[in-house]
């Protein structure tokens, strides 16, 4: 079984979430905790009281979910029965189509998920709305329901073939990203890479998006929303002719050697060396690229509703998610005191301020629950809520429980255990619990674990 979870795992996408447990027997009421004010309170609330989030991967999920209510309703319950508060819907899967209702873009027809049988294609025959099966079956049990999109993606190249609006939008493939590859600047439709992304830096990418957030925080009873892959493809991306102009008005003066001057071909991570003239200035406006974003964003949801929760899910590896173009801390915290590839500047980019809640993949091994640093999941939600300084309300951290001991290093018992052990570890380290994804707990059952993990917050 432990298997088939990790090969059911390398099918999702990417890159989160805690509270007073609900007992099977209580009434599906609304669970008793305020979503605290912008200003922290000088209190904070008994870690029996903070909220635990679960991700729905769309795609992992589908075979379940894509056209049955009725197991919507049987695992929402299992959810609630664990002592989960809030459940995170992937509603844009990396096709970039919708489980939901826009104007902007096609509905999911069919996403690739593992069968005991191998990676096969689920389509969707029900027409009911996806999304509100959740929110209706989530009400009934006294669940909140926040949304998430895939963000800057458009399209999803496995073995099943190509999906998405740029196999079929000529328009919307112009779109996507250029890569600094080893082989030269190659678009990302050039190549084998699964999700493909859109370039965050074109204004008609960003309307697009806020076009469909507009459409999704019209849902009556969402109670907030979470972007994903919020972000640039990884270091290579940008390089398109458009960027580059962009950031040459960025700094003021033209670029003498682009790429060179930024990132040398087919580097992916870390800083090179010797380290080229123009890249910390390049981290910096990617930076500013996607905090501008995140601000039209934020305004697109709250003018449609200014109640609905807008956050992030992000990885909690700081020190080097610098290489997807993002500065999720607090614009108070001064990364260049701590890390020599950020500048002073750096810090003006942090985007915290503009979130109501902010989930944190604390993606470290089974082995390694407990700890100060970065890749200890205690670590990293303490070090998140240090480097938000407060500014966003609400963060929330926790493991992914199917995708971190790829190597079969540890046994099924020692992962089970890890469960438990990972509900204090993280929600006593910041403001909530946050597991990914359903799939796991449902593949290996193990809810037991998380239920223990949860029901003994409330026995301090």
């Amino acid at each position: 079984m432990k298997r088939h979870v990790k090969r059911a795992a390398t099918a999702l996408a990417a890159l989160t979430l805690t509270l007073g447990a609900v007992s099977c027997g209580s009434d599906p009421e609304t669970p008793e905790w305020e979503w605290p004010d912008p200003e922290p309170e000088p209190d904070p609330e008994p870690v029996a009281g903070k909220p635990r989030f679960i991700w729905v991967d769309a795609a992992a999920n589908f075979p379940d979910f894509a056209n049955s209510r009725e197991n919507i309703a049987r695992d929402l319950a299992k959810a609630r029965d664990a002592g989960f508060t809030d459940i995170v819907v992937d509603v844009r899967p990396t096709t970039g189509d919708a489980l939901f209702r826009t104007s902007a873009v096609e509905q999911v027809e069919w996403l690739g998920a593992w069968l005991p049988e191998g990676y096969s294609k689920i389509e969707r025959t029900a027409t009911w709305d996806y999304l509100q099966a959740f929110i209706d079956e989530g009400a009934k049990l006294g669940l909140r329901i926040h949304a998430a999109i895939n963000t800057f993606t458009g399209g999803n190249l496995t073995s099943l073939g190509g999906a998405g609006v740029v196999f079929r939008d000529a328009d919307k493939r112009a779109w996507t990203t250029d890569l600094n590859l080893a082989n030269g600047i190659t678009n990302i439709m050039s190549t084998d890479q699964a999700a493909k992304f859109f370039n965050p830096v074109l204004p008609e990418v960003q309307e697009y998006i806020c076009s469909m957030l507009r459409d999704l925080a019209a849902y009556d009873g969402l109670t907030g929303i979470f972007l994903d892959r919020g972000r640039f493809d990884g270091f290579t991306s940008d390089f398109s002719d458009y960027t580059r102009r962009e950031f040459e008005k960025y700094i003021g003066e033209a670029v003498a050697d682009f790429p060179g001057d930024i990132l040398p071909a087919g580097h992916t991570s870390g800083i090179p060396s010797p380290e080229p003239v123009r890249l910390k200035q390049w981290i910096e406006f990617r930076a500013k690229v996607i905090r501008d974003f995140m601000a039209k964003a934020r305004a697109a949801v709250k003018e449609v509703n200014p109640s609905l929760r807008f956050g992030v899910y992000v990885g909690g590896w700081y020190a080097s998610y610098y290489d997807v173009g993002v500065n999720w801390a607090s614009p108070d915290y001064d990364a260049s005191a701590d890390f020599s590839w950020a500048t002073k500047k750096y810090m003006d980019y942090g985007y915290a301020d503009l979130m109501d809640q902010m989930l944190i993949g604390a993606y470290a091994s089974p082995t390694r629950v407990n700890g100060t640093t970065e890749w200890t999941m205690e670590g990293f939600c303490r070090l998140a809520k240090e480097r938000t300084t407060g500014a966003c309300p609400l963060v929330a951290g926790g493991p992914d429980v199917g995708n971190w001991d790829p190597d079969d290093e540890v046994t099924q018992e020692e992962e089970n255990r890890a469960v438990t052990a990972s509900v204090s570890a993280c929600i006593n380290a910041c403001d909530g619990y946050f597991l990914f994804d359903m799939i796991h707990l449902k593949k290996a059952d193990q809810w037991s674990y998380v239920k223990a993990g949860i029901d003994a917050l409330s026995d301090k």
